[in-house]
């Protein structure tokens, strides 16, 4: 990821914040079979590790699995908030002209060294810590134990986990530190005067930077 100096995010700590926040990210590997990618909702530890590590688990037939095992380097992507830029939006268009359109944006890319596993009880733990996790807010949470455990035995035999133990984390946030003071006031009040609710979470970053 190409990443210019203004943009640039190096604080581990929010680093991990926009990887917990990221509900799907998007795992990334090259090795026999080419470029593969899957999107998969991943366990984050922050204090395993220089920068984290990461787990996660692929069904069986996913032919991934096969390159995570053979050891083929994994990049995972965390998307943040993102939205168009218009050149309106400048003050400073008025004065000169000399604006283009662009996209501001907020991303973590991940590199890892994958290790898998198939043991059932640690490829159940994860499950478990995954559902417990996207359940924490509903009303009546789901658990794994919910389910007969019969079932849950067959379903863990079709999965395989993943741990990326992050060798190298790289950020980006792109909320146009590289204009003027009015011109980035001009962009946080252009997103939210539009009604999408992804340009308005945006507006509110570029606030807080």
């Amino acid at each position: 990821m190409y990443v210019p100096r203004a943009f640039a995010e190096n604080d581990t700590r929010t680093l991990q914040e926009q990887m917990q926040a990221t509900a799907l990210p998007v795992l990334i590997t090259q090795g026999r079979q080419g470029l593969i990618a899957s999107h998969v909702p991943l366990l984050l530890t922050p204090e395993e590790g220089q920068y984290g590590t990461l787990y996660g688990h692929l069904a069986r037939a996913n032919p991934q699995c096969q390159e995570l095992a053979e050891g083929a380097q994994a990049l995972v992507i965390f998307a943040g908030e993102q939205a168009y830029i218009s050149p309106s939006f400048y003050p400073s268009k008025a004065e000169h002209g000399k604006a283009v359109p662009t996209w501001n944006y907020v991303a973590v890319h991940a590199y890892a060294q994958p290790e898998v596993f198939e043991d059932a009880p640690r490829l159940l733990e994860l499950v478990s810590q995954l559902s417990n996790r996207h359940e924490a807010n509903r009303p009546h949470p789901w658990a794994v134990s919910d389910a007969p455990a019969d079932y849950i035995d067959s379903m863990l035999k079709a999965i395989v986990g993943f741990r990326l133990p992050i060798a190298r984390l790289i950020g980006k946030r792109k909320l146009s530190q590289n204009r003027s003071a009015a011109d980035q006031a001009g962009v946080r009040d252009g997103l939210l005067a539009n009604s999408n609710p992804h340009d308005h979470a945006l507006a509110r970053l570029i606030a807080k930077e």
